[in-house]
């Protein structure tokens, strides 16, 4: 039997009809070939319908991948304890032999890999239903949209990607004969309790040359959902060879005086303050995630590629993340992951500000306080990594351009990342070039739950995206520094960071002092205040910080304050930069030259400073 006819004997009328309109007989072929390498038991084909739309949410109860909580509209997914992030060991790129994409990433020959890989997934359905679902990656109808198809045997994956992307099927049928859609296969694989048992043979590879992806063995969302951080290694490829950025990035409005909003974009790694910014009460947001950034007419725009939130509910409380905590704890459509769940069938996570639950179920299984491990560690009774995934459009502060095809203008542009020591809470760069080198290509963090491995460690991450570039580190620096060609007033990068400590290991800055550093950026990006120039940047002026706390938080913001956070601390800069030059000399490939010119003349400004001022210098000293 040939591919499509084997498509064909696993759908029911209705599916295979869908899949014929499509008038691809590429598409088919590759169907019927993941159909006769998989072995489903029967495959449902999704449309843009509300009718299969809610089949898959059924599904994913029936088949209990998803169990309900007692608000309506709410469900739960457990992964269990050996799938809770992101797999970097076991994700890889599969490359012709003798191509190179440097250090970072992981690659493996790709015949060799295609052929691993037609042995972990055969057979890898039977017994279940194989789902094929159509989106469209940023507003459909646009110059933004890439058309995609995604398989999957977890009716969990599906829900998550119709809660989290845009439904592609008319959109599809319009472009896909055009355009080559981006393609992910995915299989949960053998399943206990409905959790992935063979996690050691995990895969999540990237075929670069086919633009697909395929993950197994798991179900974590950032391992699965293919339209997500697997997508973004298919876009930057497709932006590299066409002339656009797809970027790691928060997309958001300012809102500044008199109705005046301003647009926004911010590359943050994962649990650095990259949502709760992208939440800020008061603002507007168009993304918290993944954006892709186009030049047009003389301006640069962008759109969120992405029409909900895959995020991080640690410590999301009413104080801290108010419009995520309202949203959250209402009747909406919102899965909730390895979480716990209480005796009232209500989710509960770490930080949420309520009295620690005595018992319970989470991805560890029954749970009571004191509970261990097979290695004496206490279990914690929701995991760090725990997550929610909701709309946009359920959140009250969604911005009106969400669904624009034409994007917003992109005013600024936010580099963060979580440094104890060395950043300051908030520093413009002095131009495009300065502002790509010294803070988005040496971007670093200290590393958290959300990836395996140890936590604390300071990790390496140039624009938030080192795990995810598909090509050489050098090559994408030398797109984003050609990026600014024929565009008169680019976006102004900024830095900042909310996670400075002093001697003692308390922070320096409340969480809620972020509303101020981006009231600041949004002021200064349209010429409504000056700063102090740094060797490495410039800082705002105490005066301008002072009546924007008073405004914003009615709280009081004092000279002491400013000096301690702004203080620069040159000995700790210096060995940033050294650090920074160090692992650019170490890639071995031809990194631009203007990234060791920009850093060396930053090392030579903050050592002119030092013998001038001394290693500690206060704002003061500065003009």
């Amino acid at each position: 039997m040939n591919a499509t006819n084997s498509l064909k004997d696993k759908c029911n009328a209705n599916s295979f009809k869908k899949l014929e309109e499509l008038d691809n007989k590429l598409l088919l072929e590759w169907l019927g070939d993941c159909v006769q390498l998989c072995q489903p038991e029967s495959v449902y084909v999704c449309d843009d319908s509300e009718t299969d739309a809610e089949y898959i949410r059924q599904k994913a109860l029936t088949s209990g991948g998803e169990k309900a909580l007692a608000t309506k509209g709410h469900t739960v997914h457990f992964d269990g304890p050996k799938d809770q992030a992101r797999d970097p060991e076991h994700t890889a790129y599969l490359l012709p032999e003798g191509m190179t994409l440097g250090p970072f990433r992981n690659t493996i020959e790709r015949q060799k890999g295609l052929k691993e890989l037609d042995d972990l997934f055969k057979d890898s359905m039977a017994g279940k239903e194989m789902y094929i679902l159509f989106f469209c990656l940023g507003p459909t109808g646009s110059d933004f949209s890439i058309p995609c198809v995604q398989i999957t045997d977890s009716a969990y994956v599906a829900h998550s990607e119709d809660i989290l992307y845009r439904r592609g099927y008319q959109h599809f049928k319009k472009v896909a004969a055009k355009e080559a859609p981006f393609r992910f296969l995915h299989s949960a694989g053998r399943l206990e309790n409905n959790v992935s048992q063979d996690v050691e043979k995990r895969r999540i590879w990237i075929d670069l040359g086919g633009m697909r992806v395929y993950s197994i063995n798991t179900q974590y969302a950032g391992n699965t959902v293919g339209l997500k951080k697997l997508a973004l290694r298919l876009a930057i490829k497709k932006a590299h060879q066409e002339g656009w950025l797809a970027e790691h990035m928060l997309l958001m409005g300012i809102h500044g005086p008199e109705g005046r909003k301003s647009y926004f974009t911010g590359a943050f790694p994962s649990a650095c303050g990259k949502t709760s910014t992208a939440m800020l009460p008061g603002e507007t947001i168009v993304g918290d995630d993944i954006a892709y950034l186009r030049k047009r007419d003389g301006k640069v725009v962008a759109a969120n590629v992405e029409r909900g939130i895959f995020g991080i509910i640690r410590d999301v409380n009413p104080k801290d993340d108010p419009v995520i905590a309202d949203t959250i704890t209402k009747p909406d459509e919102i899965i909730f992951s390895n979480v716990l769940i209480n005796k009232d069938n209500a989710p509960r996570w770490l930080g949420d500000e309520r009295p620690p639950p005595e018992e319970g179920m989470n991805f560890y299984g029954d749970w009571n306080q004191g509970l261990t491990d097979v290695h004496g560690n206490e279990v914690p009774y929701a995991h760090k990594n725990a997550r929610y995934t909701l709309r946009l459009n359920s959140l009250k502060n969604v911005d009106q351009a969400l669904e624009d095809p034409k994007g917003v203008e992109v005013k600024g542009i936010i580099y963060g990342g979580r440094d104890s020591t060395v950043w300051l809470p908030v520093q413009q760069s002095f131009d495009w070039q300065h502002g790509v080198i010294t803070m988005g290509a040496s971007l670093e963090s200290e590393t958290t739950a959300a990836t395996l491995g140890a936590e604390g460690q300071r990790k390496f991450d140039p624009m938030s995206c080192i795990d995810f570039l598909p090509s050489l580190l050098a090559d994408h620096l030398d797109r984003y520094l050609s990026f600014s060609k024929g565009i008169k007033n680019m976006p102004t990068i900024f830095s900042v960071n909310y996670f400075q400590k002093d001697a003692k290991g308390g922070y320096l800055t409340a969480m809620e002092d972020k509303r101020v550093w981006l009231k600041w950026m949004e002021l200064k990006v349209n010429g409504d205040v000056q700063a102090k120039k740094l060797p490495t940047g410039y800082i705002p002026l105490y005066e301008d910080l002072e009546k924007l706390f008073r405004q914003v938080l009615n709280k009081a913001y004092t000279k002491q304050d400013y000096d301690q956070q702004f203080k620069l601390k040159i000995p700790e800069f210096l060995e940033k930069t050294r650090r920074i030059i160090d692992i650019y000399k170490k890639q071995a490939t031809n990194i631009p030259p203007a990234v060791f010119e920009t850093l060396q003349a930053q090392e030579k400004r903050l050592k002119e400073t030092q013998q001038e001022h001394g290693d500690y210098i206060l704002p003061d000293m500065f003009g």
